[in-house]
């Protein structure tokens, strides 16, 4: 029983490692008598000053659990906006197309997981946000997209743009 208990804890404190940032739970809204909240996070984006993200999903009650038998898994919805909140001054992002995950925060024990990414859109001097589900395999096609404008904007960019 001390070897499972010493492998879960590690496993918790290695996922946990993987996150680059941690979020700040300022709302759960209750939607139901059955326990199940729907869960508002701010998320400041770390090489990106002056821009937060708030990130709603689903967070299922214990008796939801119970009854459908799916212990470990949360829905893959999830909902964002991301806007500017202070001076913005860009770090040294990545620029390609692909982007660059800013938070990512486990839906289920193992293999789900809520992201988010940045992708700089250079020609539209936009940041663009999104926000879907993360699997090994049936991928979720449930997603959010927020935009921040940087065009008008007093914008720094530490490594040049």
């Amino acid at each position: 029983m001390k070897i499972a208990r010493k492998l879960l804890l590690g496993t918790a404190i290695a996922l946990a490692a993987m996150s680059p940032v941690l979020a700040d739970q300022v709302g759960e809204v209750g939607v139901d008598w059955l326990g199940n909240d729907i869960i508002i996070e701010a998320v400041a984006d770390p090489k990106v000053q002056g821009v937060t993200c708030h990130v709603a999903y689903f967070d299922r009650g214990l008796i939801d659990r119970l009854q459908k038998g799916n212990w470990f898994e949360d829905p893959s919805n999830s909902s964002i906006a991301c806007r500017q909140t202070g001076p913005i001054i860009i770090g040294d992002i990545e620029k390609d197309e692909d982007g660059e995950e800013v938070f990512s925060e486990r839906l289920s024990l193992i293999w789900k997981s809520l992201e988010v990414k940045r992708v700089y859109d250079k020609a539209n001097k936009t940041l663009i946000y999104l926000a879907h589900s993360r699997q090994v395999q049936d991928g979720s096609a449930k997603m959010s997209i927020s935009t921040v404008p940087l065009y008008g904007s007093d914008v720094t960019f530490q490594n040049g743009e």
